[in-house]
């Protein structure tokens, strides 16, 4: 190659030839640095690879994180206890409890006996009419009632406590209506007042023996004639020893 063209190629390279834009000590100081990356990501690739041999060797050894886990705790469902009764009746004795009360009455007979069971006070009524149907009566006998408490069943049906203004002496000694409960007037007025809506009220059949009919005296209280009336006078044929058609 002859000198002339020697010249000329090293000429070009030269002005084809651009100078660092870096100084040597940068140029050594951006080594370093990707040096220390380098390092800083091993380690923290080494720590990764330390942790998951570890977890996997704890699972190995206890055979799962569940055991290590407390069981979840199921939830504790507690039965309602019953609601305690507010009055009790006890249609043996014929004796309605409440309040440490007990009142005398006058329920069902046997041919229409005071149903049984937990009852609920859903309604009350100063005064209400009692038709003869609801007396017991087959003839037209209606009546005005006061203090009427209307209970409630969970079978829907219901049933109620009144005043037996027509006999206020069948309470505690016989039974003369057609299922309801019967109470003497100032009786009934004091549950009235006691008594409100909600109020459970438990109807037992029987915790004793009750006291007999009295002689002389039909299913429906009224002396027969010739006979000795319940207030222990003469009762002549067709007339009743307490029955009125008075309302309160």
């Amino acid at each position: 190659m002859s000198d002339e063209l020697t010249f000329d190629l090293r000429e070009l390279a030269a002005e084809g030839e651009k100078p660092p834009t870096l100084t040597g000590a940068e140029i050594r100081g951006r080594a370093v640095r990707r040096r220390r990356r380098r390092r800083t990501a091993l380690a923290a690739a080494g720590t990764s690879v330390a942790g998951a041999l570890a977890l996997v060797v704890a699972l190995s050894l206890g055979g799962g994180t569940d055991r290590e886990l407390p069981p979840a705790a199921s939830p504790t469902v507690t039965a309602s206890p019953p609601a305690t009764p507010d009055t009790t009746v006890d249609l043996g004795r014929r004796v309605l409890s409440v309040a440490g009360r007990h009142l005398p009455i006058s329920v069902g007979t046997v041919k229409t006996p005071t149903p049984t069971g937990r009852m609920t006070v859903v309604r009350k009524k100063p005064v209400g009419v009692l038709t003869a149907r609801d007396l017991g009566f087959s003839d037209k006998y209606d009546i005005k009632a006061p203090w009427v408490i209307v209970l409630g069943a969970s079978d829907g049906s219901e049933n109620f406590i009144a005043t037996m203004t027509f006999d206020e002496k069948a309470p505690g000694n016989y039974d003369r209506t057609s299922g309801w409960i019967g109470l003497r007037q100032a009786d009934a007025k004091w549950l009235y007042q006691q008594l409100s809506p909600g109020a459970v009220v438990d109807i037992e059949a029987s915790t004793g023996t009750a006291p007999p009919t009295p002689a002389g005296v039909d299913g429906r209280g009224v002396a027969t004639a010739g006979s000795t009336g319940a207030d222990g006078g003469a009762a002549t044929a067709g007339t009743g020893t307490g029955a009125g058609t008075s309302g309160g």
